[in-house]
């Protein structure tokens, strides 16, 4: 073993479902947290889930993960969320065949108020929460502020899907890796009014980097199909499937923790919705927005200072809008 044989303890809320099951092996077998980190995996789920998740327990053990120092199944919070290093909030309430968003965001505000409530409770003040769970920034932002005496900054939520999905349609459309393809951004919600952003990316075609728009040379497309294609890519897969994404989801989660864990490549940024307190963009305070991120020594740092031109603006402006109204009816549930 490397030098950090001490174990982290690791939670995956919603243990029993669909990402989680895409989701657990990768991070017990090392991909997310290191090569030689040693790892407790805790796994929460509702009391009726328990016989499902003793089989997930089961397979993990049957994996024969050298990493894997110990899982504990649990529909426990006190179990569940004492002494965590990171937790990944999976498990919320998914919309139901005509269920009013608000009816929604208010089963949402009692889970996360809840699970808040016990990070503040058992879990490190160092603790990394990552909310998956819909509505993901409304929900983290539920969370951070039931679990006051943890820092705001340890709160993210998961955009990197969005991210990934806007880097792969560029490169499908350049005919390249979408490893070749950096610096996209996502900005604001991870809903259908998010905003993905390629005036700032850069293409690596035969050996340099070349702008976005110069690389795809068709801007009609990048100002059009290619951001609805992204906007509205959960719901094609939900058709497609009659599930939603779980194999990309889980890829996502494991990229958003191994950059906390590990930083980000020098000269590249990544998307994340993290706490809004002055930066430069405009983007109101007291929300959980998806900005450019660089991240360094688990700390991650807005990008500051890239040029928004109006089509952005605009398109920034109406997701922080839905923001605030997701997050001033939250909020009301909150103090009910």
């Amino acid at each position: 073993m490397g030098c950090t044989s001490e174990p982290i303890r690791v939670l995956v809320t919603g243990a029993a479902g669909q990402i989680a099951y895409s989701l657990l092996f990768s991070i017990a077998k090392g991909d997310v947290f290191g090569k030689d980190q040693p790892i407790i995996l805790l796994l929460l789920d509702i009391t009726p889930m328990l016989p499902v998740l003793e089989g997930v327990v089961m397979e993990l053990q049957d994996c024969a993960l050298p990493l894997l120092r110990e899982i504990v199944p649990t529909d426990k919070e006190e179990v569940a969320f004492k002494d965590l290093d990171a937790a990944i909030l999976v498990g919320s309430m998914p919309r139901k065949e005509g269920m009013e968003r608000k009816d929604l965001l208010k089963a949402n505000v009692a889970i996360f108020k809840s699970q808040g409530a016990a990070l503040e409770k058992y879990a490190k003040k160092t603790v990394k929460v990552l909310v998956v769970g819909n509505p993901a920034n409304t929900n983290c932002l539920i969370a951070a502020k039931s679990a006051p005496s943890i820092p705001k900054e340890n709160f993210s939520c998961l955009t990197r899907l969005d991210h990934n999905r806007a880097r792969s349609q560029v490169a499908m459309r350049c005919g390249v890796p979408a490893t070749h393809v950096k610096n996209v951004i996502i900005w604001g919600n991870h809903s259908s009014t998010q905003y993905p952003d390629v005036h700032h990316c850069l293409v690596n075609m035969s050996g340099s980097d070349l702008p976005c728009f110069d690389a795809v040379k068709d801007d009609t497309w990048l100002k059009g199909d290619f951001i609805s294609t992204v906007q509205q890519r959960g719901a094609a897969v939900i058709k497609a499937r009659k599930l939603s994404s779980a194999m990309s989801a889980a890829k996502a989660i494991c990229d958003h923790m191994r950059d906390i864990w590990s930083g980000t490549p020098v000269g590249e940024y990544t998307s994340m919705g993290v706490y809004s307190s002055g930066n430069s963009y405009g983007v109101p305070d007291n929300l959980i927005y998806s900005f450019p991120v660089q991240i360094k020594d688990k700390t991650w740092k807005i990008v500051e200072g890239l040029a928004i031109n109006d089509f952005s603006r605009s398109k920034m402006d109406a997701t922080a809008a839905e923001l605030i109204e997701e997050r001033d009816t939250a909020v009301a549930f909150l103090e009910v």
